[in-house]
């Protein structure tokens, strides 16, 4: 497997220290990437100590505390705190995660804290992912049918059929798959990614959708599909435990199939 952990202090420069109140015993150290492209030449790194006597079990607790005592000025997403909501998706300790199911106590040394790999950064750990959303809108995420159904019934699917879908369902879109593959990083203008490419599987997989045809005409393209190398970091870095690699190796299946 492919190593895309980043290096704690690389292409960044040093910036403030904020150290833990006198007092305190049991400290931890956060490295925390700061850039703000409105105002700011180049990135920099602030360091905080933190009393984790004071202090949650995980990563999102840690931020909350040193934007609430100690810096407001760090930007980040952050949103329901159960592993839920994609939200607050970042690169922690060289890996994508989730801060808010992230414990600190498996981190050795200081905690690194960087945005999402490859992506534009609006402001510190707050990565631009309009591409990745259009992408995920690119294919066309829901239903489509044609057969009409009656107003006073369900569209019915057997036990069986509903269990190929579990494991593509549960994706929170919160781009920790994608945003740590190399191919996805050098083609994301024309390589939809993993993300995209297993909510678009989700579909395909679905007896009830009546599109199955028109999903994987559009995904025959040398970029949109192709370009995954099965190098499997997205399979590694999911936090739902998912497996976009495999949805992907099942659409190219699906594609050399029907041509046969």
């Amino acid at each position: 497997m492919a190593e895309f952990k980043l290096p704690a202090n690389s292409i960044v420069g040093k910036g403030k220290h904020f150290s833990a109140p006198a007092g305190a015993k049991n400290i931890k150290t956060f490295i925390i990437y700061r850039y703000n492209p409105e105002t700011d030449k180049h990135p920099s790194t602030d360091r905080y100590e933190i009393d984790m006597d004071n202090c949650g079990p995980m990563v999102l607790d840690a931020l909350l505390k040193i934007k609430n005592e100690i810096d407001a000025s760090v930007a980040f997403r952050r949103s329901c705190r159960e592993g839920i909501c994609g939200s607050c998706s970042m690169n922690i300790d060289g890996g994508n995660t989730l801060a808010c199911t992230k414990p600190i106590a498996e981190i050795e040394g200081d905690v690194s804290i960087y945005p999402l790999p490859h992506q534009p950064v609006v402001k510190d750990l707050v990565s631009d992912l309009s591409n990745f959303y259009a992408q995920h809108a690119s294919v066309e995420p829901w239903m489509k049918t044609t057969a009409p159904v009656s107003p006073d019934k369900e569209r019915l699917q057997s036990k069986q059929d509903r269990d190929k879908l579990d494991g593509l369902y549960e994706c929170i879109l919160c781009a920790c798959c994608s945003t740590s593959c190399p191919s996805y990083w050098w083609n994301s203008d024309r390589y939809l990614g993993p993300a995209a490419l297993l909510n678009a599987y989700r579909w395909i997989n679905d007896s009830r959708d009546e599109a199955t045809g028109e999903r994987l005409d559009e995904l025959e393209d040398p970029f949109k599909l192709y370009r995954c190398h099965t190098i499997m970091n997205c399979t590694e870095a999911c936090p739902k435990g998912l497996n976009p690699a495999k949805s992907i190796a099942e659409i190219k299946r699906l594609m050399i199939k029907r041509k046969m």
